[in-house]
C-alpha cells in the first residue's frame, strides 16, 4: 500500500494524539484495528474496543479537565514514536486505578511507540513514569520527603529480617 496522509504512521500518530487531547473515544478508537492493544507497561494493557474505551472513559471521567499535547513527533515506515505531556485534576466522577478522586493535579510526559499498518494502530506500546503520577495522585509519598525516608527504612528493615530468617534455616 502507498503510504500517504491517511496511512502514513507520522500522520496517523499525530491524528490518533489529537483524539486523545479531544477525549474523543469514539475516535480514538476508530484508529485502531479491532482486537489491538494498548499496553501501558507498568499499568494495564487494554484491548480495542472493550477494555480499551472503558480504561479511557473512567480516566477521563476522572480527570474531567485532562489535556495531551504531543511534544514530538519521530516516524518510520511502520512505526511512530508520540513523546506527549498531559495534565489534569483529579477531581471527576469515576474512581482512577482504585483511587477516589482527591483534586491532586497531576503533570505528566511519557512516550508512546505505535505499531502501524494500513493506517491502523495495531500495537502501542506506552512508557510514563508511574511512580511520579502516584505520588502527584497522593498514592505515594513526595521523592525525598520524611514518608519517603521512612517507607524505604521500613522496606530495608523488612529486608534484612527476611534475610536472616533463611540463613538461620540453612
Amino acid at each position: 500500500m502507498a503510504i500517504n496522509a491517511e496511512t502514513d504512521p507520522a500522520s496517523v500518530g499525530r491524528a490518533y494524539f489529537e483524539a486523545v487531547g479531544r477525549r474523543d473515544l469514539e475516535a480514538m478508537t476508530a484508529f485502531y484495528e479491532p482486537g489491538g492493544v494498548g499496553e501501558i507497561h507498568g499499568l494495564v494493557s487494554l484491548t480495542v474496543p472493550d477494555s480499551y474505551r472503558q480504561w479511557f472513559g473512567d480516566l477521563f471521567r476522572a480527570f474531567p479537565d485532562f489535556k495531551m499535547e504531543i511534544l514530538d513527533v519521530i516516524a518510520s515506515e511502520e512505526k511512530v514514536a508520540v513523546r506527549w505531556g498531559a495534565t489534569g485534576t483529579f477531581n471527576g466522577s469515576a474512581n482512577f486505578e482504585g483511587l477516589a478522586p482527591n483534586g491532586a493535579s497531576v503533570d505528566l510526559q511519557g512516550c508512546d511507540v505505535l505499531t502501524i499498518g494500513d493506517g491502523r494502530i495495531r500495537h502501542n506500546d506506552a512508557y510514563m513514569n508511574g511512580a511520579e503520577m502516584m505520588r502527584q495522585l497522593g498514592a505515594l509519598p513526595p521523592a525525598g520527603s520524611a514518608a519517603e525516608k521512612a517507607t524505604t527504612a521500613a522496606l530495608n528493615a523488612k529486608t534484612r529480617v527476611l534475610a536472616a530468617v533463611r540463613e538461620r534455616r540453612r
